[in-house]
């Protein structure tokens, strides 16, 4: 079930993804891209897998961006062939996953580690971080997503100031500029998480699907059209088991069950 690069471990309904490079800070590579991916498509193919929480192995790093050393071997084509097509659609497929995700983030998340964290769902993120695309100071800039979504997510001024100077933001800058929910002692990083998921693994599967779907394609429309979204998706909603589930349990004083369907 395991591939080396990327830990798989279930926790009831909530699936644990860790990135296992320790050794390079859990830099991404072209083998670890593959693992990544790998490891979603397992945890997504898991229907008793309801929500994925993603962190990084050792006390250092959550990913402490891409490999440097295999990036300076190339030049431009094969740069784009070999790796920069793989990262795009990889990050895409983290950000497109019917199933909600949840960053632990345990340690620093730079260049390529904070665009990982830019296409997860939620980010809780130890107290002790360092979160930063500081790829302007290899006379580069970040090109797995984040100058894209960086700026999607957070006032556009500031996001131009983080990726013009590669100045790192501290757990309490990241905080407050919203491109994490909340930061809390490392020691309670993975408790407050996985406390996270199974709440969120309480409720319908389903209906999470549809609703994250809705929100993930209605904030690329105009918003006439993505009422309109809503509603066809609130009309599949309504014809979901789950959802009389849901309303029954509540006239009925009662926990509701849901199951999926």
């Amino acid at each position: 079930m395991n591939d080396k690069l990327v830990l798989i471990e279930k926790r009831g309904r909530v699936g644990i993804m860790t990135v296992n490079r320790p050794d390079t800070m859990n830099a991404l590579n072209t083998p670890m891209l593959g693992a990544l991916e790998n490891a979603l498509g397992t945890l997504e193919r898991d229907n008793d897998v309801r929500v994925i929480v993603i962190t990084g192995a050792g006390d250092k790093a959550f990913v402490a961006g891409g490999d440097i050393a295999e990036l300076n071997s190339r030049r431009g084509l094969a740069h784009y062939s070999e790796f920069g097509e793989d990262v795009e659609r990889i990050f895409r497929r983290f950000e497109t996953c019917d199933k909600p995700t949840i960053a632990a983030v345990n340690g620093w998340a730079l260049g390529g580690g904070m665009e990982l964290m830019l296409a997860l769902d939620i980010r809780i993120i130890s107290v002790t971080v360092k979160i930063g695309l500081p790829e302007i100071k290899l006379g580069l800039f970040p090109g797995g997503g984040g100058s894209q979504r960086l700026m999607r997510q957070i006032p556009l001024c500031r996001a131009k100031e983080i990726m013009f100077t590669g100045d790192p933001l501290t757990a309490a800058e990241a905080v407050s500029l919203g491109i994490a929910n909340r930061a809390v002692p490392k020691e309670k990083l993975m408790d407050e998480a996985l406390a996270l998921a199974e709440r969120i693994a309480e409720k319908s599967p389903l209906v999470i699907r549809l609703l994250k779907r809705s929100m993930l394609h209605g904030s690329d429309m105009p918003l006439p059209a993505a009422l309109a979204y809503e509603q066809a998706m609130i009309g599949l909603v309504l014809d979901t088991d789950d959802a009389h589930e849901g309303c029954s349990a509540f006239v009925g004083k009662r926990r509701a069950e849901f199951a999926g369907r």
